[in-house]
């Protein structure tokens, strides 16, 4: 039986008078990995960060690992890499281990040295994303992609069961994104963490996701990537509401 992580009921969010979601009803199951795709402005955003608590339900409710989301509270569970961990400073004095080791801050006070336990899971995390040689690099010395790879390490430390990740490609260079893409299906795959990737690429999202949702004001399709890929741009257009088309990557 399937274990429901995230159930989004009929949810309206605006801006004033902007309405940015309008009757949003989607749910996320244990296992998944489900590619949030839309255009600018399509709401995305914004849908993340009332999964994430982050700002306040107007309308409609959000159950969180079965609890609404208002008394939610392990946090561990969710782990969240936002598109400004792409913008870090590179001029911050820690190594790759440093930073993942940012994620357990809540076990760890980062006025006393980690202890070997401790220790033990960040470069569980650095292997685990295929960067246990760079751990005592300086992160402002990786390449875009080396340093998305230790971003990820960080939000998996804590060894949550569902991880969301906003635009996470944005900033890497083209040639890394299908091994990142890589990546997230081996935690998938491997580790068993549910994810939710907020794309707007949706070519290069379709062949590693399990599930695909297309989100703009409203949900326009929410299902199998395969079927989604066979429809014509046509088809696929009148589905989301926004004129769009396609583009295959050959990997």
């Amino acid at each position: 039986m399937s274990n429901t992580l995230i159930n989004v009921n009929d949810v309206t969010h605006r801006y004033d008078r902007h309405t940015v979601l309008e009757n949003i009803s989607f749910s996320v199951e244990e296992g998944a990995f489900v590619g949030l795709v839309g255009p600018n402005g399509s709401g995305k955003t914004t849908i993340i960060k009332l999964m994430l608590g982050l700002e306040k339900l107007q309308k409609g409710s959000i159950e969180t690992f079965g609890k609404p989301i208002h008394k939610f509270t392990n946090k561990g569970h969710i782990s969240f890499v936002s598109q400004k961990a792409n913008s870090f400073n590179r001029g911050f004095p820690a190594t790759a281990k440093e930073v993942v080791g940012m994620g357990l801050t809540s076990k760890l006070s980062l006025l006393r040295p980690t202890t070997k336990k401790l220790e033990h899971h960040i470069y569980e995390a650095l292997d685990q994303v295929n960067m246990s040689e760079y751990a005592n690099t300086n992160i402002g010395d990786l390449s875009g992609g080396q340093q998305q790879r230790i971003f990820i390490a960080r939000s998996i430390v804590n060894k949550p069961r569902l991880l969301i990740l906003d635009e996470p490609t944005v900033g890497v260079d083209t040639e890394n994104v299908e091994q990142f893409y890589q990546l997230l299906s081996k935690l998938n795959d491997e580790l068993g963490i549910t994810l939710i990737l907020v794309s707007h690429d949706i070519g290069s999202i379709t062949t590693h996701v399990t599930d695909l949702l297309c989100l703009n004001k409203s949900i326009h399709y929410h299902g199998n990537p395969s079927d989604f890929e066979n429809m014509t741009d046509e088809q696929r257009s009148k589905l989301y509401g926004h004129d769009m088309h396609t583009i295959t990557h050959n990997h």
